[in-house]
């Protein structure tokens, strides 16, 4: 496992779309961590656990909060479940009610991770136990456990689904590649592009792939606030600019949304539609891989993460030592983060069927 280090933290730390909660399998191994002081001491199972969630920019979030709050509930806990759709301010304000409220947990899935550390120290102060859900804390002490996919993994993944594509289309390159990175504001964003970057960059490099736009960092071809209609400008820009005689053969996105609006940018302009990678299995972009439209997603389980958050959950209800398979990995500008990371997998119209077999609202999409 890779070590992330400060210069990528806010970036290269790790995992939701928007981004990038999802649907996949969890990894096999796993050690045990005692992680915060708080985890030793326990606390009354009918306990309020905060859970503070970023805005609904994507499907998936709005079905962690749903699960959220169904399972807790079902688990004797009482749960308070909030969105940030307003800003960094209004999580802000919100987790400092949580712990106002006398929360015991905080599961956070961050707007914005760096600038949350004020209201996560108060609650530290308050024997409050913090959980990164989806998106590393970074830049702060105040943070006892992350539970993600392995979002690195996941940018390696698309960006050799990206490749397999393009030479299952056209055997033999080289070819004109774009790249879309999510919002900057996003601590997995960074991580997204770096692990497909991985991929990629030694194919620039030799000539295989040409991003014709010459957009080759993140810093060019991030999209704020992981919005399409962001996408689908840049887009039409770049095709306006650098590829009216010149075919466009892949597009590397990071996630399904946007994935969509850069297609709806090239079929706006009469071009034939690329390979496109994706993430999140959103159901019209699995509609469109089973159409041979989008190439590619990647299955992260809402329904899994969740479920390990609220196993860490009842594990500190518990008094136990919290479960965790990374212990070296996650280090988010001040601390390294003991995390429970959750394998990610591909989804291509080949392999569709078995991916979603048991998941009862994608595998009907796949017969």
């Amino acid at each position: 496992m890779r070590k992330l280090t400060t210069t990528v933290v806010a970036v290269s730390a790790v995992a939701l779309t928007l981004s990038a909660c999802g649907r996949a399998e969890q990894t096999s191994t796993s050690t045990q961590s005692s992680g915060g002081s708080a985890a030793a001491k326990g606390f009354d199972q009918g306990a309020l656990i905060g859970v503070a969630l970023p805005k609904k920019t994507s499907e998936n979030w709005v079905l962690a909060e749903n699960i959220f709050k169904k399972d807790m509930t079902d688990a004797g806990f009482k749960v308070d479940v909030q969105f940030a759709n307003n800003g960094v301010a209004e999580q802000q304000n919100q987790i400092q009610t949580m712990v106002t409220k006398g929360a015991k947990v905080l599961i956070v899935g961050a707007l914005d991770g760096s600038q949350l550390g004020t209201q996560l120290q108060a609650a530290k102060q308050q024997g409050v136990t913090v959980i990164a859900y989806d998106r590393l804390l970074t830049n702060t002490q105040a943070v006892d456990y992350y539970v993600a996919f392995d979002n690195f993994k996941v940018g390696v993944l698309q960006g050799n689904a990206l490749l397999e594509g393009l030479k299952a289309k056209k055997p033999n390159g080289p070819y004109n590649v774009e790249l879309i990175a999510g919002s900057p504001d996003d601590a997995n964003s960074k991580v997204f592009f770096d692990g497909a970057m991985s991929v990629l960059q030694p194919k620039i490099k030799d000539g295989t792939l040409k991003v014709v736009s010459g957009q080759t960092s993140f810093q060019q071809v991030v999209t704020q606030d992981w919005k399409a209609e962001n996408v689908q400008k840049r887009m039409d820009n770049v095709l306006a600019a650098h590829y009216a005689s010149v075919p466009l053969d892949g597009v590397l996105s990071p996630n399904d949304t946007l994935a969509r609006a850069a297609m709806t940018s090239v079929k706006q302009a009469g071009k034939p539609t690329p390979v496109v990678t994706g993430q999140d299995s959103e159901v019209e972009s699995v509609k469109s891989i089973m159409a041979g439209e989008q190439y590619s997603t990647i299955n992260k389980d809402t329904r899994k993460l969740v479920a390990a958050a609220i196993d860490m959950t009842k594990q500190l209800q518990k008094g136990e030592k919290v479960t965790v398979n990374d212990e070296k990995s996650y280090n988010n500008g001040v601390k390294v983060v003991p995390a429970n990371l959750l394998e990610p997998v591909i989804v291509t119209k080949a392999n569709a069927k078995e991916a979603y077999a048991n998941d009862p609202t994608l595998s009907a999409l796949v017969k």
